[in-house]
């Protein structure tokens, strides 16, 4: 049995109800986050915890909680659930409105919810154990804040099916200009010549936890990381593919749009990259 967290209190998840006048389920209008745990060690709290804020920022909803209360919530919540390998959910809404209108309502309190789920265990970048995946292109058809994570994920849900409809484990987007910005549910990396590049973050892309954890562990590494605009043709000629994502971490692609990426199996820089990823998880 899995026990959630709502509004102050733990519950069975079986158990836990929400007013179908929450803004959340209304409008979408509330922040989400998702975050890895291994042995009840939290991977990139810090990271995660200023993108919550930044989020709510953004949707001018007051956080609810401190850092060290948002601590405390999460280690109890792990440890309530058996502390194993598990991401921790989070969602914070705009709460309950009895009157549905588009402006904010005032003084409302927000919805707090969070569960645990079961994720895979931390990789250590071994290519016999690599989970890999199939992918195609897409015209990306999303709103233009997606570097809010908001819980109003239905282009991205879009998205993710027609991936899984073509037989595909997820899509690569690229807007009108035939630019990358990310995947229906991760950041994407290319690699090149033994250089790793990544599209530089602007309101097209989620500042993704792990992206940017991983460009900060290869510069201290010592490797090329580079930000920079990649278009689909780069994307198809590259040596090597990776998704990033807090579930995931390093992930590596193997074809795009059946184009066989790097002869179709897992290159031997994403190895490297995923196992100083794997050194580096729990202090990045």
């Amino acid at each position: 049995m899995t026990t959630a967290y709502l509004n102050g209190q733990m519950c069975p998840l079986e158990d836990a109800r929400v007013s179908p006048m929450d803004r959340g389920f209304l409008f979408g209008d509330g922040i989400y986050e998702v975050i890895p745990s291994y042995g009840g060690q939290l991977v990139g709290l810090q990271r995660h915890l200023e993108r919550l804020d930044n989020g709510l920022s953004a949707i001018h909803l007051a956080n609810p909680h401190t850092a060290s209360e948002w601590q405390g919530l999460f280690t109890s919540l792990i440890e309530a659930n058996g502390a194993g390998n598990l991401g921790v959910y989070l969602q914070v809404t705009r709460g309950v409105s009895m009157t549905r209108a588009h402006r904010f309502p005032e003084n409302t309190p927000a919805t707090v919810f969070a569960y645990t789920f079961e994720i895979p265990g931390p990789s250590d970048g071994d290519p016999e154990n690599a989970t890999t995946y199939r992918v195609v292109t897409v015209n990306d058809r999303r709103w233009r804040r997606c570097d809010i994570k908001s819980v109003a994920l239905l282009g991205n849900v879009l998205h993710m099916m027609e991936g899984v409809n073509a037989g595909a484990d997820e899509v690569l987007l690229f807007n009108d200009d035939e630019e990358l910005t990310e995947a229906a549910a991760c950041n994407v990396f290319a690699v090149k010549n033994g250089k790793v590049f990544t599209p530089p973050l602007d309101s097209q892309k989620l500042p993704g936890v792990t992206r940017n954890m991983l460009v900060d562990i290869l510069r201290a590494e010592g490797w090329p990381a580079l930000e920079q605009t990649l278009h689909r043709e780069a994307i198809l000629t590259a040596d090597e593919v990776w998704l990033t994502s807090s579930t995931k971490e390093v992930a590596p692609v193997v074809s795009v749009d059946d184009h066989p990426i790097g002869g179709g199996t897992p290159g031997p820089l994403w190895s490297r990259a995923q196992a100083a990823f794997a050194k580096h998880r729990f202090s990045a």
